[in-house]
């Protein structure tokens, strides 16, 4: 299913494709209304951009139907970038998926628009991939206001279903020294991909239109027998929050729906029938603070959009088993325990902790 949905992700798109050498890495940058950020974007590659001899890369950036004349300034300021135009707008998971299926190289970035790079962050990204079951890469995301805290260290998911930013809000001196090691998942504001491990597991899912659409990918992933590495040296600089108001009732609603189906349509039967109960209760945890705080109706709309979707859950469960049949290896999926600690630690902060990334300012 998410292949076909993928694959139509591609229409009502336009293109200026362009020559040259074959490219290592292709950056895919979707952007709507957003040419302030997607400029101290580019700035950055013009800074930090490696030896082309060496390291050819191409950006391809994806314009949402904006009407603030980005496309226009992107042809004229940076002549080099691939531009594909959507139109009409269209959610942050057609966008990406365009870009991602327009690339020409064996691996990709995904880049939100408020983010920068930094000095060799492709060498860092891409070091992982040599070996064949790395199929996605999380570099050291740090808050581009305030560079010394950490958005993103990489993913990682409960077994009951509890997706948090690893490192979140710590200092970034304590995660630069880490060796590179396995992580659930990367975070979608700058996550590596390999090319051909999305081939087989698929982009993202349009049904989810944004939000836990990484760590659902994430999921499909491991599905298809492939890890994710942690790579310090790779240090991406992103603007919390700054392409979306999480304080919107619809979007909370969709956060919250989307949070329930990434956990019933991906967790194997096996981990399901254990850890269903415990959701249940975390949920019923969240659903109190919420109430405490006298706003719990976007999350329990959220919830019950989730249960009447229970047909597109049992279709993806099928697909997850679909996907790991046709592997060469076996699935692993890296869940952790989590912590009571981090649970307090989130529903304390929730608009800054929520494992929402998809940015780049789309509406729905």
């Amino acid at each position: 299913m998410e292949r076909r949905e993928a694959a139509g992700a591609a229409r009502g798109v336009t293109t200026n494709r362009s020559g040259g050498a074959d490219p290592i890495c292709t950056v895919v940058i979707p952007t709507y209304n957003g040419r302030d950020l997607l400029a101290r974007c580019l700035a950055s590659f013009d800074r930090h951009r490696p030896d082309p001899a060496r390291w050819p890369i191409e950006v391809v950036v994806v314009d949402n139907g904006s009407s603030d004349g980005t496309s226009e300034w992107l042809a004229r300021k940076y002549p080099s970038a691939r531009l594909l135009r959507i139109e009409p707008n269209r959610d942050f998971c057609a966008a990406a998926n365009a870009g991602m299926a327009a690339a020409r190289a064996p691996f990709v970035q995904l880049l939100n628009n408020d983010t920068e790079v930094t000095p060799g962050w492709i060498e860092a990204g891409l070091a992982p991939f040599e070996d064949p079951t790395v199929g996605s890469v999380a570099p050291l995301v740090v808050v581009r206001s305030d560079p010394k805290r950490v958005d993103s260290a990489g993913d990682s998911y409960a077994w009951y279903g509890w997706p948090r930013k690893r490192g979140h809000g710590q200092e970034t001196e304590n995660w630069t020294a880490r060796p590179a090691e396995e992580v659930f998942g990367a975070s979608g504001s700058s996550a590596f991909y390999r090319t051909e491990a999305l081939r087989r597991a698929g982009t993202f899912d349009l049904f989810l239109v944004s939000y836990y659409e990484d760590i659902d990918l994430a999921f499909r992933l491991r599905w298809a027998g492939y890890r994710c590495v942690y790579a310090p040296g790779c240090r991406i600089h992103h603007e919390i929050s700054a392409t979306n108001d999480h304080k919107s009732p619809a979007l909370q609603r969709r956060i919250a729906r989307n949070a329930e189906l990434v956990f019933w349509w991906n967790l194997p039967a096996g981990s399901l029938a254990l850890a269903a109960i415990p959701h249940l209760v975390f949920t019923a945890m969240q659903a109190g603070w919420r109430l405490v705080r006298r706003r719990p109706g976007p999350f329990l709309a959220g919830k019950l959009d989730a249960v009447a979707a229970w047909r597109v859950i049992l279709d993806r469960r099928r697909a997850r088993v679909e996907i790991a049949r046709s592997s060469e290896r076996r699935p692993h999926f890296a869940l952790s325990s989590g912590s009571l600690g981090e649970v307090r630690h989130h529903l304390r902060r929730p608009n800054e902790t929520t494992r929402a990334t998809s940015g780049a300012r789309f509406p729905g």
